[in-house]
């Protein structure tokens, strides 16, 4: 069998990906699904040959798997597929000198930079948000479900959080009936959305004086 080199370390395995997982009747299903999963994942390679119900186990997860990897590749500034070849066994790996050991090093550090390591510092964290704008806030804990959906956003980077939250704190209707809370904030369809929105350019005072509201 190649060896399937890979410029990632790890990703993050959902439940929903277990879940349907254990759906899928046969070993065969089951195999192809985890096969495409991995090889998505680790290589940034689409499947294109899978069939019955492990195409639709694949369908069923593709937006959140898609996610990771482009969560992933704009956090490292890097492509998965790019160029890749498999060496085939048997070939030695390249030779890594000093100088690439430590850029190497670097950026397996700049990757770990998540806003927070547990719950209660994005807690923390998200309060300090919410204070910066004003907004009362009454939560003391996270719920279940909003450290379920915490963990699921451990591929992103504090710059992420950052943007996404200022893209969130900016929605007129969330903002206006002071519903800034984690449960919307850290669903990854919104997280998502709101990262990848352009941040809206803070009006200076003399456009506030002159009534500019946007």
């Amino acid at each position: 069998m190649a060896f399937k080199e890979t410029k990632r370390k790890g990703f993050n395995f959902f439940r929903s990906y277990y879940d349907v997982y254990n759906e899928l009747e046969t070993d065969k299903d089951k195999v192809a699904f985890i096969d495409a999963l991995l090889d998505r994942q680790f290589l940034g390679v689409k499947p294109t040959e899978l069939k019955g119900m492990a195409k639709f186990a694949w369908i069923s997860q593709v937006n959140s798997i898609d996610s990771q990897v482009k969560g992933y590749e704009d956090k490292t500034k890097t492509t998965l597929n790019d160029n890749f070849t498999p060496p085939t066994v048997g070939v030695n790996k390249k030779e890594i000198t000093p100088t690439e050991q430590v850029q190497v090093e670097v950026q397996v550090k700049e990757k770990e930079q998540y806003v927070c390591h547990t719950h209660e510092s994005f807690l923390l964290w998200f309060k300090e948000c919410r204070n910066y704008i004003n907004l009362e806030y009454n939560v003391k804990r996270l719920s279940a479900y909003d450290k379920q959906l915490f963990n699921e956003l451990k591929e992103y980077t504090k710059e992420d959080f950052k943007k996404a939250f200022k893209n969130f704190s900016a929605d007129k209707y969330y903002l206006d009936n002071n519903l800034i809370f984690p449960k919307h904030f850290l669903k990854e369809d919104n997280f998502i959305k709101y990262l990848n929105q352009p941040i809206k350019k803070e009006l200076t005072i003399g456009e506030k004086l002159m009534g500019r509201t946007e």
